[in-house]
């Protein structure tokens, strides 16, 4: 996984915790909500509150390819993860860069590893660049990223995974051009993740499922920056990231709501999630300055160019909080 953590980072990591079927080969860090130093330390503490120690945690690059890295404090919190006060990790990242461990790994493993990235594609393109084998070594890529016909989240055209660092994006499809179908990315954007829309009833049945002793119970009418006092720690640092998570939706008129958009794409990745996608050719702007990072996808062929990519264009919200409730919560009660 590599992932710029975040709220909705952070969610899709606990979630592949809480898989048992899932091996999580490493953890990857790439600027983006935070810088990536914070970056590092969100996902090291998350692994730890979970008793995933073992999963070793890397930083790659440090800033877009070609354009000054944008963080997003306003809608993450200024380390990331909300009202969330992780507990300091016991270990530090690892001392190689993540784009080792990605081009080790998957030489290692060929065909066996899924990458999914959560986050800008800066340290995809830059592993790509060092072994253009990877889309023939890598066994399935997940992106959360773009939109397609429709409104962007950062600017009225543009998704912010694909808007802070449009220049990887576009290498990076342009990487897996011409592949087999069932090598392309398969691509995670607005129109489908914003679906995934979680409410407080959402995080009051995980509170049940993992056993606290009183409702949780994250509200509208509460007061902003009201702190969780959940019997179950898990779910007390769920409940405090989230809250600033509704409160910031809330904020931008969306109402008092999360778009959850990396857990759905860890869904997929881990083969949870029940969904339908469309092959296209992606394209990414990287020279027009209001239009910066806007995808556009030729469903059609009208291009003439190789597909690089399935988008998902179906998938069944009801049954994706289903799942999370039911996997995230038992995670909780076993690791408190």
């Amino acid at each position: 996984m590599d992932c710029d953590t975040g709220i909705d980072d952070a969610l899709a990591l606990l979630y592949l915790c809480s898989q048992p079927h899932v091996e999580l080969v490493a953890v990857t860090s790439t600027p983006g909500n935070v810088d990536a130093d914070h970056v590092a330390a969100n996902n090291l503490a998350l692994l730890q509150l979970c008793g995933r120690g073992d999963v070793p945690v890397a930083i790659g690059a440090r800033s877009p390819l070609e354009i000054p890295l944008v963080t997003t404090p306003e809608t993450h919190g200024p380390q990331g993860i909300g009202y969330a006060e992780l507990p300091l990790a016991r270990r530090a990242p690892e001392p190689c860069d993540a784009v080792e461990i990605w081009i080790e790994a998957a030489r290692a493993r060929p065909g066996e590893l899924t990458a999914l990235v959560t986050a800008p594609l800066t340290n995809f393109a830059l592993a790509l660049r060092a072994e253009p084998r990877l889309p023939e070594l890598l066994g399935g890529v997940v992106i959360m990223g773009g939109a397609y016909f429709y409104q962007g989240n950062t600017t009225p055209t543009a998704e912010w995974n694909t808007h802070v660092d449009p220049h990887a994006a576009a290498e990076v499809f342009a990487a897996f051009a011409g592949q087999p179908e069932e090598r392309l990315p398969t691509v995670c954007a607005l129109e489908t993740t914003e679906r995934i829309e979680m409410h407080p009833e959402h995080l009051a049945a995980l509170a049940e499922v993992a056993g606290c002793s009183e409702p949780e119970l994250v509200l509208p009418e509460q007061p902003e920056g009201l702190r969780s006092r959940a019997s179950n720690r898990l779910v007390r640092q769920v409940s405090d990231m989230l809250r600033f998570y509704f409160e910031f939706h809330r904020h931008y008129d969306q109402g008092y709501v999360a778009h959850v958009h990396d857990y759905f794409a860890a869904s997929v990745a881990a083969g949870t999630a029940r969904y339908a996608a469309r092959t296209a050719t992606v394209h990414v702007e990287t020279h027009a300055p209001r239009l910066m990072g806007t995808t556009v996808a030729d469903y059609r062929g009208l291009w003439d160019e190789p597909a690089n990519a399935r988008i998902v264009s179906e998938n069944h919200p009801d049954e994706a909080f289903a799942e999370l409730v039911s996997s995230l919560g038992s995670l909780a009660h076993r690791v408190d």
